[in-house]
């Protein structure tokens, strides 16, 4: 798909903390897409037909989508997020850097694990599958827990060092740095993760601000990541037609 997204037109999601009412969250919208892909490619590895070439390689196709998205993400947080942390508070992303890492690592492993599984002969499958399944379960829950310490301490860092117009600004140049054809996959996963009133903000804001052609390439990708009752929710929230199938003219 040929459509880029500028950084005016994508989320800007906030997050509510006790004392000071929304700040930016730079991660609260990316972080609900990537559990809901990494949920849902480790059932699939889980449950996937090696007697069916289609099904086990769709199901590997999205196990190295995945891999791709988490590595983008690293490295985006790297250049971008973890930079600001220690231009104004040296060593304070030291610990989730060295985290970083090993995340590379042990993507850079399971991709070996896929290519192999892709080679394998049939007798061996199985055993590769299994493996896969395991190592990519426990590589999901290490980063669950990398997550948590992000939304939670280092969200307190960005927001006792940097103003909100700072944080929207630093979200842009991130947003601007992805490539557009990860940025689309991550709206779909977005969409399938996100409360009904969080996916009407982002669209909302999207059909508000960027050319037709690329609000309908969305809508189309978003329309086939929901069920009717969500798209029809969607639908009623951005002024659209609610006909399954129908995203916008």
């Amino acid at each position: 798909m040929n459509t880029t997204l500028s950084p005016s037109t994508t989320t800007r999601p906030h997050t509510t903390t006790p004392n000071t009412g929304p700040r930016p969250d730079l991660y609260a919208t990316i972080h609900k897409a990537l559990r809901a892909l990494m949920f849902d490619t480790v059932q699939r590895v889980g449950r996937m037909d090696l007697d069916d070439a289609g099904d086990t390689c769709r199901t590997l196709d999205q196990a190295e989508a995945l891999l791709a998205q988490l590595q983008s993400h690293v490295r985006h947080e790297n250049d971008f997020v973890h930079a600001a942390i220690e231009a104004r508070r040296p060593g304070g992303a030291q610990a989730v850097a060295a985290a970083h890492g090993e995340h590379l690592d042990s993507i850079a492993a399971l991709n070996d694990e896929i290519v192999n599984l892709r080679r394998a002969p049939a007798p061996e499958r199985t055993l590769l599958a299994d493996r896969l399944y395991r190592h990519l379960g426990l590589f999901v829950a290490e980063n669950l827990e990398h997550m948590q310490v992000e939304e939670t301490a280092h969200n307190a860092l960005l927001w006792s060092l940097y103003s909100d117009d700072e944080l929207l600004a630093l979200h842009d140049r991130i947003v601007a740095h992805v490539e557009p054809a990860l940025m689309m996959e991550s709206l779909g996963w977005m969409a399938r993760a996100l409360r009904p009133q969080e996916l009407a903000g982002l669209l909302g804001q999207l059909q508000r601000q960027a050319p037709p052609e690329a609000v309908r390439a969305v809508l189309e990708h978003v329309r086939t990541r929901l069920d009717d009752t969500r798209w029809a929710k969607l639908a009623r929230a951005l002024g659209l037609p609610s006909v399954p199938g129908v995203v916008a003219r």
